[in-house]
């Protein structure tokens, strides 16, 4: 491996990681603008009701007696609250306006930020390829690139025809499963899938599958784990199954949250099954667990169109 190789690394390592605290940062102003909104709206709710306290006392004015220097007091403290509610309100105008500007030049820069580690992470992983022993830096390239894919919602061209077999091949070979001497790997395609193209992202919809089984081989420690290709309607669906571990129903939509782990026993950053359901959806497609399953282990479902 060469130093510029490493040293290429370690920057996209650092563009990705500054990334991440962009996008950390820029939802955090998000909840600060929502808040002030918030505000805002009680405020204007308040004046609503001094407003109407004000007609009230305008409309029954003439009939005040007794109490007549009682209401110009009233009167008097109304005015005094509604002319701080008016600063107050034109406070928060303006707070949020410097939000929303603080916000949208937040995300400009986090998805130009996105952009370059896209770029440098491909261009590393060309060269890479291009090594006699590759394989550990591609590994290390593609976790890169999954974390740039977390949280992403930047399109994805998906305008190539691709055999929904050569993407279920290719996934395999990129996860290494076969190579897994601790579990048996098996690969069915039925026949209408077989003969099926699709108009898609070959490489993402592949890396989609391989994270699956990523997931699979790293929670099942003995048994097999089983990919299925089928046709369902206006659908493929790779199917991923395996005898490891398994995840409770309840947790069905909380393992595909970011850094969520649910056994700390297992190696990993907890992004896998969330950088798969980003791409996932990015082609239009969907990335599930199976509720349903009656186990032992687990089922992921991966759904694109035809």
């Amino acid at each position: 491996m060469t130093i510029a190789l490493i040293i290429l690394i370690l920057l996209v390592l650092a563009l990705a990681f500054a990334l991440f605290h962009q996008v950390k940062k820029t939802n955090d102003q998000a909840s600060e603008n929502q808040q002030l909104l918030n505000d805002y709206q009680k405020r204007v709710d308040e004046q609503e009701k001094l407003l109407s306290d004000y007609r009230s006392l305008e409309q029954n004015f003439d009939g005040v007696g007794e109490g007549y220097e009682q209401a110009l007091l009233a009167f008097d403290k109304i005015e005094e609250e509604k002319q701080k509610i008016v600063e107050r309100n034109n406070y928060l105008e303006q707070r949020c306006h410097d939000l929303e500007e603080s916000s949208s030049a937040a995300m400009k820069v986090a998805h130009e930020k996105y952009g370059m580690v896209q770029q440098l992470t491909r261009a590393a992983l060309d060269e890479a390829a291009k090594l006699s022993d590759a394989k550990p830096v591609i590994t290390l390239l593609n976790k890169l690139q999954d974390v740039s894919e977390v949280g992403s919602q930047s399109a994805l061209e998906h305008s190539e025809t691709v055999p929904a077999r050569q993407i279920a091949e290719q996934a395999v070979s990129e996860s290494g499963i076969r190579e897994v001497s601790y579990l048996t790997f098996d690969m069915f395609v039925d026949d209408d899938a077989a003969q099926t193209s699709l108009r898609t992202n070959g490489q993402k919809a592949a890396r989609v599958v391989a994270l699956l089984l990523d997931n699979a081989k790293k929670f099942t420690t003995e048994g097999k784990v089983t990919l299925y290709v089928n046709a369902e309607g206006d659908k493929i669906q790779y199917v991923v199954e395996d005898t490891g571990m398994g995840v409770a129903a309840e947790d069905g939509e909380r393992i595909f949250e970011e850094f969520v782990q649910l056994n700390s026993y297992f190696d990993g950053m907890g992004i896998g099954l969330t950088a798969a359901r980003s791409i996932a959806r990015r082609l239009d497609g969907e990335v599930v667990l199976d509720t349903t399953y009656a186990g032992p282990g687990a089922r992921f479902i991966f759904s694109l169109p035809k």
